[in-house]
């Protein structure tokens, strides 16, 4: 039997520029979550299907593409964000989704650099937040390179893969704190290369490819903002190596839930754990997914849901 279409998208113009938004739906009166996703410049909607879809859930979601990424890159290929930009059109479409499904806040969940704009967003606007889940937390990016960095260092050794350990060795001094140009993001590209390899951060392999095929929103013509996104989003890199959570503080208003991948070594865990033992929230909870990396939502995506179904149930009862 054919399976239904269980997903509704949609075009909406903000600050000027059209976004892609994707909804997943249960029922009207359950909460709703809105997704950021990260790169900078890499939607996820296409990845969406893994875990919303005809899977049981006790939230609505919407997933929507940034300017500078997928689908609303295809529309304006000329914007070229920075910081500032995403806040603000972030602000915009959730009051649309605060008003489309009639609530008075919504869930914030945040991935890897989607995590910054979630974090900042949370401290910025509780008001409009019952919420906020990091996954692949990003707290400090240059301290975040420099530990992955190490890791990578100390598993090629062990492997004893000459090789590999001469392609580190021409990649010369990383990560280069307070810039980030064209020659950075090709050293950023090869270290994440070989960190897939390693299982050290997210691998482009044969199983993402065949993953993205079977995507129902994919085409062709979408493959396009993968290869220009980092280039698109060269000013929100450069800002991003500066970015530092901790000087945001540590007291939200709002509950606080991290959902990592006990493995991920791209936003290397064990920071990310250090500084959410230091927030101060209404409720907190610290959520490991097994056998998960930095993308922990499609590593394992029924333990991630589960997380994100028991933190709904938790609301529910405050």
């Amino acid at each position: 039997m054919k399976k239904t279409k269980n997903y509704d998208e949609e075009y909406v113009t903000i600050n000027g520029v059209e976004h892609y938004l994707l909804h997943y739906r249960t029922e009207q009166k359950a909460p709703v979550f809105v997704f950021i996703h990260g790169g900078p410049g890499q939607s996820e909607a296409m990845m969406a299907y893994i875990v919303e879809e005809y899977a049981s859930r006790n939230y609505n979601i919407v997933y929507y593409d940034q300017r500078g990424a997928g689908k609303t890159y295809l529309r304006h290929k000329k914007a070229r964000p920075d910081t500032e930009i995403l806040k603000k059109d972030l602000l915009e479409i959730v009051l649309y989704v605060k008003k489309a499904y009639r609530k008075d806040k919504v869930g914030i969940i945040g991935h890897s650099w989607g995590s910054v704009l979630g974090s900042m967003f949370a401290l910025e606007h509780p008001e409009h937040v019952s919420c906020y889940i990091g996954c692949g937390q990003v707290v400090n990016l240059i301290e975040n390179e420099r530990v992955g960095y190490n890791k990578l260092k100390e598993a090629i050794e062990q492997s004893g893969n000459q090789r590999d350990k001469k392609k580190l060795e021409k990649i010369g001094e990383y990560p280069q704190p307070d810039t980030f140009d064209m020659n950075s993001l090709r050293k950023m590209g090869k270290v994440r290369k070989l960190q897939g390899k390693y299982h050290l951060a997210a691998d482009f392999d044969k199983n993402m490819i065949k993953m993205f095929i079977h995507s129902p929103i994919m085409g062709i013509k979408d493959i396009l903002p993968f290869i220009t996104g980092m280039m698109v989003n060269m000013q929100v890199m450069k800002e991003l190596m500066s970015f530092d959570l901790k000087s945001k503080g540590e007291t939200y208003p709002i509950p606080v839930y991290y959902v990592l991948g006990e493995n991920d070594q791209q936003t290397p865990v064990e920071l990310s754990m250090a500084y959410f033992s230091e927030i101060i929230a209404p409720d907190k909870k610290l959520y490991l997914i097994k056998n998960a990396g930095h993308i922990a939502m499609i590593d394992n995506p029924d333990d991630y849901r589960k997380a994100v179904c028991e933190i709904v149930e938790s609301l529910g009862k405050e």
